[in-house]
């Protein structure tokens, strides 16, 4: 829960011991793992979330400068959670530095509510529930899989967040523009309506 508020703390390593732990001593419930993992998941995510919501935008406007966000990428975020949001959600999941500030974000980008938490629970079900039923449905083996796994997973992480990154830089005016126009008509509505009235 803490994690996904956005404070740095080890999560998987969290879920992953208390699982190896309930298959060796067989004082807990794996059941009672998962769902408390995923129940932590989802809860954190959605506090996370009302902090961005209220507190996270204001911010970003008045020190994102000082760490590269200026308005027009504050829009460009905007932009990216309205359209893709739901994948950003989910698979922000399974990124250990994304899952921290993911829910931050969404709030801050105003995506909506009922959208964010579906994808959140969506994730959280399969990160939390994942992690601790396959710890513990893997057992002693977990320690053989997890090296290359977790390397495989490591590299295509690795490339995912290059690739993004840099699709976003040769992009960043083409999809700058994109928001500033979408952001000019989502206001030209209301604009009209108040002269209207």
């Amino acid at each position: 829960m803490m994690e996904s508020m956005g404070l740095p703390v080890p999560a998987e390593t969290c879920i992953i011991t208390a699982s190896l732990y309930c298959l060796k001593t067989h004082h807990l419930a794996i059941q009672g793992i998962a769902l408390a993992a995923i129940a932590g998941a989802i809860i954190g995510d959605n506090l996370g979330y009302l902090i961005g919501r209220h507190f996270g935008l204001p911010l970003l406007q008045k020190h994102g400068r000082k760490v590269g966000l200026t308005p027009e990428r504050l829009v460009l975020g905007q932009y990216l959670f309205r359209h893709h949001g739901s994948a950003i959600v989910f698979l922000g999941r399974f990124v250990s530095v994304l899952r921290v500030f993911v829910a931050l974000l969404a709030g801050a980008c105003n995506m909506h509510w009922k959208r964010f938490m579906l994808f959140n629970a969506l994730g959280g079900t399969c990160w939390a529930g994942g992690y601790a039923m396959g710890t513990y449905l893997l057992g002693r083996k977990i320690s053989e899989v997890s090296g290359p796994t977790g390397i495989a997973i490591g590299v295509l992480t690795v490339i995912g967040l290059l690739g993004s990154g840099l699709f976003l830089r040769k992009n960043e005016k083409h999809l700058t523009q994109l928001a500033l126009a979408e952001e000019k008509n989502l206001e030209s509505p209301q604009q009209s309506t108040i002269s209207a009235a």
